[in-house]
């Protein structure tokens, strides 16, 4: 007999399927004990990126992994705002330990994907930094996959960063600022037929508003946790309570989805690298939609007064 699904809230301490096609990563729900068991696990090589850095329990998983023989390679952000010290502090301490590090460069405004390869046979694309207050304190997800082609493509990636080359898509569900998330993000909100479930921290993209305006126009329902711009005419948008909100993800017709670092704001489409996945997975999908069903039910927009508001605004 099957297991229950869990409640989308509950914390669950594993995280199941990592031999699935794609596997969900909710936090603060799920912990983050599953990125250093995976790390822990790493039998040949670890490739991440770090653009934030404060947990030592990383660090730890991290130096232990060289000692007992696995090739460990961190891409570290050039910059970012306000932790530049603790990240050259970091590199001092990881190249120590004996880690091969190299720094981003400096062609684009910020270096904000999250990756972790393990094995070469393992990708987690995260929405989330190796923060305490990204993981304890903050809405955020992440995806993991075994498939072949989207680990190989996400090396390939990490290769050219890692060694100043350029990058060009070679998959059209590995979503790359800049080289590829404009299109592809556009074209995803545009094939939208029923609904669109947001997180995002500030949608002020002009061409990614017109595409979600014009899809409002045509009967598709949109809600965003997060903020927007106030052009967003028909798109019902509340602040995600009791959370920070630290998540760029997106429902579509309940039937895929796109999780990564970009928000749909022009700095992080053109000017930033940012990495994110679409995906068709059943249960990751389920369970995204079903997340965010359950944060939308905290907000002012999902009480009575909060509807009652909606309607007069919607009459006026």
């Amino acid at each position: 007999m099957a297991r229950p699904s869990p409640s989308p809230v509950r914390r669950r301490r594993g995280w199941r399927r990592l031999e699935a096609e794609v596997d969900l990563l909710v936090e603060p729900d799920d912990g983050f004990s599953p990125i250093i068991n995976h790390i822990k696990r790493a039998r040949r090589s670890i490739d991440t990126t770090i653009f934030r850095f404060d947990l030592p329990e990383v660090q730890r998983a991290l130096e232990a992994a060289v000692t007992r023989g696995v090739q460990v390679r961190a891409l570290i952000a050039h910059t970012n705002t306000g932790g530049e010290k603790r990240l050259r502090k970091l590199e001092m301490e990881l190249l120590a330990a004996g880690v091969t590090l190299a720094r981003s460069g400096d062609d684009l405004v910020r270096y904000h994907g999250k990756l972790l390869i393990v094995d070469r046979s393992a990708l987690h694309v995260m929405a989330f930094n190796y923060t305490r207050l990204d993981t304890d304190k903050s809405r955020s997800f992440a995806l993991s996959t075994r498939n072949r082609r989207l680990v190989q493509e996400a090396l390939r990636l990490f290769e050219a960063d890692m060694t100043r080359q350029s990058y060009a898509p070679g998959l059209k569900d590995l979503i790359v600022s800049p080289e590829n998330a404009r299109a592809r993000l556009g074209d995803f909100i545009r094939g939208a037929k029923r609904q669109l479930l947001i997180y995002d921290p500030k949608i002020t993209d002009p061409a990614m508003l017109r595409a979600l305006i014009e899809r409002a126009r045509q009967g598709v329902e949109i809600r965003v946790l997060g903020k927007a711009d106030k052009r967003a005419a028909g798109i019902q948008v509340e602040k995600l309570p009791r959370l920070r909100l630290h998540a760029r993800a997106i429902v579509r017709d309940g039937e895929r989805a796109f999780i990564g670092s970009q928000s749909l704001r022009k700095a992080e489409l053109d000017e930033r690298r940012e990495v994110g996945l679409l995906v068709r997975d059943p249960k990751v999908v389920k369970r995204l939609a079903a997340m965010f069903e359950s944060d939308w039910a905290l907000t002012d927009h999902a009480s009575p007064a909060g509807e009652a508001k909606a309607t007069a605004g919607a009459a006026a």
